[in-house]
């Protein structure tokens, strides 16, 4: 059975000895669950290809589906893809916040995020004191996607389904509580213009017009 790190959803900040723990897991090559600003997720870090691999085969994803990378800043998301200015415009809006914006990925990206044919990569600033504590914590990037056991199309909300359906997987499960049960809206910055690709728990009001 996994860690299980129980923390009250509104305990700000997280308590750093358990956020430690876990962030040392992830150190490890781990693999961790945890809540967001929108469902659970799995996650390991940027430069872990185990922990990646672990969290594919959990969810049985195919090749063609891609993890996204959670960062603490935008100064951190920089590093991993290429703003322009309308798209700066409109990180700085969204983030943190529900919201994945595919951007043009920069060499420091993993290759196994990466299509052949197109070098993008998903950018998730979460609104949420448990995962930006983590990913403080680890000093670099968290690989994640959404927690949603293969064969279901809706994304997990509480810890103990988590356990239930992901506990061989991951190492860590930090029970934050119950979360929202929509996923991120995903965003994509076509020159000037923005195209929702999903909708999720973001609003996209006033979005496509800026």
């Amino acid at each position: 059975m996994p860690l299980r790190l129980e923390i009250e959803p509104h305990e700000t900040p997280p308590p750093p000895r358990k956020i430690a723990q876990a962030a040392q897991l992830l150190h490890e090559g781990g693999v961790a669950a945890y809540p967001t600003d929108t469902v659970y997720a799995l996650g390991c870090a940027i430069d872990s290809k185990h922990g990646a691999e672990r969290i594919y085969r959990a969810k049985q994803m195919s090749e063609k589906q891609r993890l996204a990378v959670i960062c603490p800043d935008l100064s951190s998301a920089s590093i991993y893809a290429h703003f322009s200015d309308a798209a700066f415009r409109l990180a700085r809006r969204i983030f943190p916040g529900p919201y994945t914006l595919v951007l043009p990925a920069s060499r420091e990206v993993p290759r196994l995020l990466l299509e052949k044919k197109r070098r993008q990569v998903g950018i998730r600033i979460p609104d949420h004191a448990i995962v930006q504590a983590l990913v403080a914590e680890l000093g670099r990037p968290i690989l994640t996607s959404s927690a949603i056991p293969p064969g279901r199309h809706e994304a997990l909300s509480d810890a103990d389904d988590v356990l239930e359906h992901f506990g061989r997987f991951v190492d860590v499960v930090i029970d934050g509580g119950p979360t929202s049960d929509a996923v991120s809206t995903v965003l994509e910055v076509q020159g000037e213009e923005v195209v929702v690709l999903r909708e999720g728990l973001g609003s996209v009001e006033g979005i496509l017009e800026s």
